[in-house]
């Protein structure tokens, strides 16, 4: 039986109500505007787009990909419905264990249905759109996997890196200062030769939320997604590279990228809602061969103000592992963490905790905005009572106003790690740290005792209600 691939995903969220069809939307404006339209409110559907004027039909863009929970949960193999903490709980699981299973090499698999080298390569044959107005051009990649293989080791890297289309066969590369792709390539351009690498743009769900976590330098992400998956992943060997993609990918191509070969790349609206720069000269990608299944499906994740599809996801996954990093550190009784989709997933932080002593709270903001899960272009880090869902930004402000006492109960911090992307960062050029608030919005440890009760039922009344008065309730109480 084939691997699960990203039509077995589409066909999932469709069944569950999760998948909206347009058609006749153009490229160049377009598609772009409807995704972002649908990216302002998490929970919109996923959009398909067929009939793509210039294009054949079946030739196919899906985008707004991981903006609910339930799409997510499909990814997952989890049931659609399940609740967020639900599925935070299972990336906690999921960090602990990190089981894997090596690819299994295969000689054949619908990525070759066609087969394009030399002059026939032209990715242009894909529709790609320009995913905002002031975008450079259009980003083929951007919910995609980029392959490169380490010199030294032979370990083999698959990180999500932004890939913008130049030409029937170039395309740039984006990596940012750290990355694992731009160390390897570095490790070839030191030995003067050029580096093979391979780009897919069209798999698993699954396999794109692993290229983009924080997977450890040396570690293989089509592993990790084996063991996500239950099963190996099946591969094929890229003819000129040799470099192994899934075998039921949409699109692939490989090439190289030689030394000193640069092409001026973007700008592309970035995840925090900002255009953080111009267009730069980045490393130009001269593509051999070209690979796509029948009909094929480009695949979009696009970074925008938030709430977005580029970070939404991530934010469910940094919760788990800013949840571990918590326990880990000694903090006890953390009942929730959420990562709220209008920082970005980033630089808002909630953590709920059961307060069991005094200093509590404190102690659990400032590990929460400096481990390494949270610290990264952290803003702001609120700590909350058990009562408060860390999750429902209506509940979190409430409790900031009324159990929030800024003579003591916030802490702000300077120097702390950031990105050039911040825009409030000290300077992007050379001093890439920020400053960032821990805001204590738990009732005072030495007042839980005289606070004022809350005036709302009690949750033992609200199962009461539900056992008698569900059909009369509110959807999803």
């Amino acid at each position: 039986m084939p691997n699960k691939d990203l039509r077995d995903w589409i066909s999932g969220i469709e069944a569950a109500g999760e998948l909206k069809f347009i058609k006749g939307a153009e490229p160049k404006e377009e598609i772009g505007a409807f995704v972002d339209i649908y990216q302002r409110k998490m929970g919109n559907p996923a959009l398909m787009f067929d009939e793509i004027p210039g294009f054949p039909k079946g030739h196919r863009v899906i985008a707004n990909i991981l903006t609910s929970v339930p799409r997510i949960n499909v990814a997952l193999g989890l049931p659609p419905q399940g609740p967020e903490m639900e599925l935070i709980q299972w990336w906690r699981n999921y960090m602990k264990n990190a089981p894997s299973q090596k690819p299994k090499p295969v000689n054949g698999g619908p990525l070759l249905d066609n087969v394009l080298e030399g002059k026939n390569v032209n990715i242009q044959s894909i529709p790609t759109p320009v995913w905002h107005e002031r975008d450079g051009g259009p980003f083929i990649g951007t919910a995609c996997m980029v392959a490169m293989k380490d010199p030294d080791s032979g370990w083999i890297n698959y990180g999500c890196y932004r890939i913008q289309s130049h030409g029937p066969d170039v395309a740039t590369v984006f990596m940012s200062p750290g990355k694992h792709g731009l160390i390897i390539m570095g490790k070839y351009h030191e030995r003067k030769q050029p580096c093979p690498v391979a780009v897919i743009v069209g798999m698993h769900p699954a396999m794109f939320m692993l290229a983009g976590l924080e997977i450890p330098y040396g570690k293989n992400e089509i592993e990790a997604a084996g063991g996500m998956l239950g099963e190996p992943v099946e591969v094929i060997n890229m003819p000129r590279t040799g470099l192994p993609v899934p075998a039921n990918s949409e699109i692939a191509f490989e090439g190289f990228i030689h030394p000193h070969d640069k092409l001026l790349e973007g700008p592309l609206g970035e995840w925090t809602g900002y255009y953080p720069s111009r267009s730069h000269p980045e490393p130009a990608i001269r593509i051999a061969t070209m690979m796509h299944r029948n009909n094929p499906i480009l695949m979009g994740a696009i970074p925008a103000v938030p709430p977005n599809d580029n970070t939404f996801y991530l934010g469910i996954y940094r919760c788990g592992a800013v949840w571990n990093q918590l326990e880990a550190a000694g903090i006890p009784e953390v009942k929730g963490v959420w990562a709220h989709e209008a920082g970005g997933s980033r630089f808002m932080l909630t953590v709920s905790i059961k307060q069991l002593y005094g200093g509590h709270a404190k102690q659990a903001g400032m590990v929460a905005s400096h481990c390494h899960a949270g610290a990264y272009c952290n803003r702001w880090t609120i700590v909350v009572d058990d009562d408060i869902d860390p999750a429902n930004i209506n509940d979190v402000i409430w409790a900031m106003c009324t159990r929030c006492d800024p003579r003591d109960q916030v802490d702000i911090i300077h120097g702390g790690w950031s990105s050039a992307l911040d825009p409030m960062c000290y300077n992007a050029e050379n001093d890439k740290r920020n400053s960032r608030v821990v805001i204590n919005a738990c009732v005072p440890f030495n007042r839980q005792k005289t606070f004022p009760p809350i005036a709302r039922a009690s949750k033992e009344l609200d199962s009461r209600m539900r056992a008698k008065w569900a059909k009369e309730l509110p959807v999803g109480f």
